[in-house]
C-alpha cells in the first residue's frame, strides 16, 4: 500500500498515497449531468477513476466509492421542457442509458451514486453555516451567493489569483452579486417561471446552484475530511475551485488530501464536448467497435494525458488486444489471484503505482504475451489473464473474443482508413498541410503507409 503515488494536482507534483485510514480508502468523484447520452469523453472520465477503483481493491484497501448523479440543473429543465416530459422522467431514461453504456465497457458501479435532488436539506445546511460564517449573503434579486474574497485561500486548486479573475469579469446588472467573482449557492425561484423546481427555504422558494451540490453530498456520504476527489480537467476551476470554498468554509479545515483530473478527449485538435459539438456517444462508438476494444484504447493513454479520437486508432486497439487474445487463445489459462511476487507482476504493480500509469502497464502485458507465444506455458497464461483482469481485460474466452471483434474489425478497418484519408484529402486543399502531416502520421503509427499520385489521387498500403 505505501507504494503508490498519485498526482495531485492542488499540489502540483506526484505524492505518496497515505490514506486517511489504515487500510482504508475514500474516494467522490463528480459525474453526469444527465439530460442526454453519455459521449467518450465522460467514458473516458469514468473509465480513469473505474482503474483507480480498481487498482486501490487490488492493493488490499477497503475502498468506498461515490460518484454522484445530477439531476437537477439549468440543462436539465431546458431539455425536459424542450422534450414536453417531467424533470424525473428524463433523468430516470438517460441514468439508464448510462448505466447500460458504462456497463458495456466494464465500468464498475461506484459504491454510491448519490442524486442531487436527494440532498438539498444537507445543501440548505451548508449554505446557513456559510452565511453564519459571512461567507454567504443573499442579493437583491433573492439569490445567495458564495463571497469569494472572504475566503482567503481562493484560486489555490487552480493557481488563479483574484486579481487575474476580476480582470476577465465583466458586472453584470441583472445580478444581486456584490462582485462578479461570486457564485450562487441558492437559485431563487423567478415568478415568470411558475412551473420551475422549487424548495423551500429559510431564504424564500428556489434550488441549490451547482457547486454546492457535490460539496454536500460528498461530505454527507464521506464526512468532513476524505482521501480522493476526482473528476474531469475542466472542472478544475470553477467548480472543484469553488467546492474547496464551500467545504472548508463550513467546516475550517482541509476536506480533501488529493485532488485528481483526467485529461481530455480531442477530435481534430479540439476537446471533445458537446457545446462544441463535436462529439460521439459512447453508443455511436459502441455501434462500430467492440465494447473492450475501446476500454483498451482509452487505458493505453495515461489518464492525465490527452486522448486523441480517431477511428484509425481504435482500429489500432483493436489489432493490439487481438494480440494478446491471440497469444492465450491456444493455451489454458485459469482465473486466479495474481501472484504479485512474479517478475511481471512486479513491473506491473510498479506502473500502477507510478500514477496509475496503464500505457507501461499494458506494456508489461504485451512482453507477457510474446514470452507465452514462445513457452505456450500455462502459468504464464494464468498470470496474463490475472493482470489484464486488474484493468478489466481479457476476462473473455479468447475464441469468443476473436469471433466477435474481429470480425467486425475487418469489415470496420478499410472504413475507418479511407475516411482518414477523405480527411487529409480535404485538410490538402485547404492548404491545412500541417492537419494533413499529422494525418499521415496517424495511419502511419497504425501501419498504413500513404502514397500520394500526380493526379492528386491517394493510395494506401499496409506496412
Amino acid at each position: 500500500m505505501s507504494n503508490l503515488k498519485i498526482y495531485n494536482t492542488l499540489a502540483r507534483e506526484k505524492q505518496r498515497f497515505v490514506p486517511m485510514e489504515a487500510g482504508k480508502a475514500r474516494m467522490y468523484v463528480c459525474g453526469m449531468t444527465i439530460y442526454d447520452y453519455c459521449h467518450i469523453g465522460h467514458a473516458r472520465m469514468m473509465m480513469a477513476f473505474d482503474v483507480i477503483y480498481r487498482w486501490l481493491k487490488a492493493s488490499g484497501y477497503d475502498v468506498t466509492y461515490v460518484r454522484n448523479i445530477t439531476d437537477i440543473e439549468d440543462k436539465i429543465i431546458k431539455r425536459a421542457v424542450e422534450n414536453g416530459e417531467t424533470i424525473s422522467q428524463l433523468t430516470a431514461r438517460f441514468t439508464q442509458y448510462m448505466q447500460e453504456d458504462t456497463g458495456a465497457l466494464g465500468i464498475l458501479p461506484p459504491d454510491h451514486a448519490p442524486r442531487a435532488t436527494a440532498y438539498v436539506p444537507q445543501m440548505l445546511a451548508m449554505i446557513e453555516k456559510l452565511e453564519s460564517r459571512g461567507l454567504a449573503y443573499q442579493g437583491s434579486d433573492g439569490d445567495v451567493n458564495y463571497a469569494v474574497r472572504n475566503f482567503p485561500h481562493y484560486g489555490r486548486l487552480s493557481g488563479k489569483s483574484l486579481d487575474d479573475l476580476r480582470a476577465g469579469e465583466r458586472v453584470d446588472i441583472n445580478t444581486g452579486k456584490r462582485d462578479p467573482l461570486d457564485f450562487v449557492l441558492w437559485k431563487s425561484a423567478k415568478q415568470s417561471e411558475p412551473d420551475e423546481v422549487k424548495w423551500d427555504s429559510k431564504w424564500g422558494k428556489g434550488r441549490p446552484g451547482w457547486h454546492i451540490e457535490c460539496s454536500a453530498m460528498s461530505c454527507a456520504l464521506l464526512g468532513e475530511q476524505f482521501d480522493i476527489h476526482g473528476g474531469g480537467a475542466d472542472l478544475q476551476f470553477p467548480h472543484h475551485e469553488n467546492e474547496i470554498a464551500q467545504s472548508e468554509g463550513v467546516f475550517g479545515h482541509t476536506t480533501v488530501n488529493y485532488w485528481v483530473h483526467n485529461g481530455f478527449v480531442r477530435l481534430d485538435n479540439e476537446k471533445m464536448s458537446k457545446s462544441l459539438g463535436n462529439f460521439f456517444t459512447i453508443r455511436e462508438v459502441l455501434s462500430k467497435f467492440d465494447a473492450e476494444v475501446i476500454r483498451f484504447f482509452i487505458l493505453r493513454a495515461h489518464y492525465r494525458s490527452p486522448l486523441n479520437y480517431s477511428d484509425v486508432h481504435l482500429e489500432d486497439a483493436r489489432v493490439g488486444l487481438t494480440r494478446l487474445y491471440t497469444a492465450l487463445a491456444c493455451v489454458s489459462a485459469e482465473n486466479g489471484k495474481v501472484n504479485w511476487s512474479e517478475p511481471y507482476a512486479v513491473r506491473f504493480a510498479e506502473a500502477m503505482d507510478d500514477d496509475f500509469n496503464t500505457p507501461i502497464a499494458i506494456a508489461v502485458l504485451f512482453e507477457l504475451a510474446t514470452e507465452l507465444n514462445k513457452s505456450k506455458s500455462p502459468a504464464l497464461a494464468s498470470q496474463l489473464k490475472s493482470l489484464a483482469g486488474v484493468l478489466g481485460l481479457l476476462e473473455r474466452a479468447p475464441q469468443q473474443f476473436l469471433q466477435a471483434a474481429v470480425g467486425a474489425g475487418e469489415q470496420t478497418a478499410e472504413a475507418a482508413i479511407l475516411q482518414a484519408v477523405a480527411r487529409r484529402m480535404e485538410a490538402k486543399k485547404a492548404r491545412d498541410f500541417a492537419k494533413s502531416d499529422e494525418i499521415r502520421a496517424e495511419l502511419l503509427a497504425a501501419g498504413i503507409i500513404l502514397e500520394d499520385k500526380p493526379d492528386g489521387s491517394t493510395n494506401w498500403r499496409r506496412a
